[in-house]
C-alpha cells in the first residue's frame, strides 16, 4: 500500500507543503519528506497526527484507497489495518495489545480483527460494552475472557461467541502471546 503516495496526494489537494504539514503534525519537514517517497513508515501514533492536521480520519485516509479501482476482495498480512487500543478507547494495560482489521470495516457490516495480546496484557480495567454480536477463535496462547460473571481461560483452537452488549473483558494470563481471530457484527471500532 502507498501510505505515502496517498498522504502526498491528500497534503497536495489541501494546498499544504510539506513545511506546513509538518509544522501542524508536530513532526519535521525531513519526516513528512521520507514518509511521502515510502522511505519511512509512520506509526500509528504519527499517522493520526498527520491526519489529524489535515482533518482526516484513519477511517477516511484508508477507505478511500479500498474504494480505488476494482473492489478489493483479497489483503496480504501488510495491508491489515492496525487499530490503536488507546484511541478505541481500551484502558491501561491495552497499549501493547495488537488489533489488526482486515479492510476497512466502516464499509461493511462485519469486522475482522487479527489480535495480538502479549503475556499480562488485556482490554483495560474496564468491562467493554457495545452493540452487536463477537465470535472468535484462539489460534496461540491462551486468553482469559470474562462475559458477564461468567469467566473462562480458552487454549487454542477453543473459540467464543457471544452478545456484546454484555460487559466483556480479554486478559492474558499466560507467559506466551495469545493469538485471536476475531469478527463482530456490527462493527464497533
Amino acid at each position: 500500500m502507498d501510505i505515502g503516495g496517498r498522504l502526498r496526494a491528500i497534503r497536495e489537494a489541501k494546498g499544504m507543503s510539506q513545511r506546513d504539514l509538518a509544522s501542524r503534525a508536530g513532526l519535521t519537514s525531513a519526516a513528512i519528506s521520507l514518509i511521502e517517497q515510502n522511505k519511512s513508515s509512520p506509526s500509528v501514533a504519527s499517522l493520526k497526527s498527520l491526519l489529524d492536521a489535515i482533518s482526516m480520519t484513519m477511517s477516511e485516509f484508508f477507505i478511500e484507497v479500498e474504494d480505488a479501482g476494482t473492489p478489493k476482495y483479497f489483503y496480504t498480512a501488510d495491508e491489515l489495518i492496525e487499530l490503536s487500543p488507546q484511541e478505541l478507547g481500551l484502558g491501561s494495560g491495552s497499549e501493547r495489545v495488537s488489533l489488526r482489521q482486515v479492510g476497512e470495516a466502516s464499509r461493511h457490516s462485519l469486522q475482522m480483527l487479527h489480535e495480538v495480546y502479549p503475556p499480562g496484557s488485556d482490554t483495560g480495567p474496564d468491562m467493554l460494552r457495545h452493540e452487536g454480536e463477537e465470535a472468535g477463535i484462539v489460534i496461540e496462547g491462551i486468553i482469559e475472557v470474562t462475559v458477564g460473571d461468567v469467566v473462562r481461560v480458552l487454549n487454542p483452537g477453543d473459540g467464543y461467541l457471544f452478545d456484546s452488549t454484555i460487559p466483556h473483558r480479554f486478559h492474558n494470563i499466560g507467559d506466551k502471546k495469545c493469538v485471536v481471530i476475531s469478527a463482530c457484527t456490527p462493527p464497533s471500532f
